[in-house]
């Protein structure tokens, strides 16, 4: 049997929003290892949220964040029912969504979302860094640093404002696997003073 206690269940719950028996019976699989169970519990969330991906979401809020007069964020963030749509957890996510918006101004929801011509861009940008390299590894070089234009400037790819350990994927398949409903995060416009 693992060693662990409730205390160390209840912080694991804190870190991950899991239920309790959920966290338990990862502690316990894990051998009372909190971080191994913290990863164990993030695969089963993504899981269900590929399992629920599919599923329609028709209900939902406008969630919205304004940082001292000057910078504005409204986002739309759908589910299934409105139920979970008025659940404090699903308010909560809205409220960190638009904040990491306001804070992190993403381009785009995701890679698919962004805009050909900025994709071209800077791939260019970066072919022209690397003609110094030799030429079988030039493509490998400007695809890092694609994936790393990505995580930066792409919502689901962006690390999270309130645990850069985590990305916002990660986060909204972790609300995902504690509501039991899909979650899609569909738009979002951020204003920000004499920015054009």
């Amino acid at each position: 049997m693992a060693e662990f206690s409730a205390k160390d269940v209840a912080a694991l719950r804190k870190k991950t929003g899991a239920s309790m028996m959920a966290c338990k019976k990862a502690m316990t699989e894990c051998g009372g290892d909190s971080d191994k169970a913290e990863v164990l519990l993030r695969q089963q969330d993504a899981k269900i949220a590929a399992k629920k991906s599919d599923r329609a979401t028709e209900q939902g809020y406008i969630g919205h964040y304004v940082h001292g007069g000057r910078i504005g964020v409204l986002v739309e963030v759908a589910c299934e029912t409105d139920f979970v749509a008025k659940n404090d957890k699903f308010q909560e996510f809205l409220h960190d969504i638009s904040m990491h918006i306001c804070a992190l101004n993403p381009l785009s929801i995701s890679t698919e979302d962004l805009a050909p011509g900025i994709v071209n861009r800077e791939r260019e940008v970066y072919l022209g860094q690397v003609q110094d390299k030799p030429e079988n590894i030039r493509e490998k070089i400007v695809e890092g640093k694609l994936q790393k234009f990505y995580a930066e400037n792409c919502l689901m790819s962006q690390a999270f404002v309130k645990d850069n350990d985590k990305t916002i994927q990660q986060v909204l398949a972790e609300v995902i696997g504690t509501l039991g409903e899909n979650i899609v995060i569909k738009r979002f416009v951020r204003l920000e003073l004499g920015a054009e």
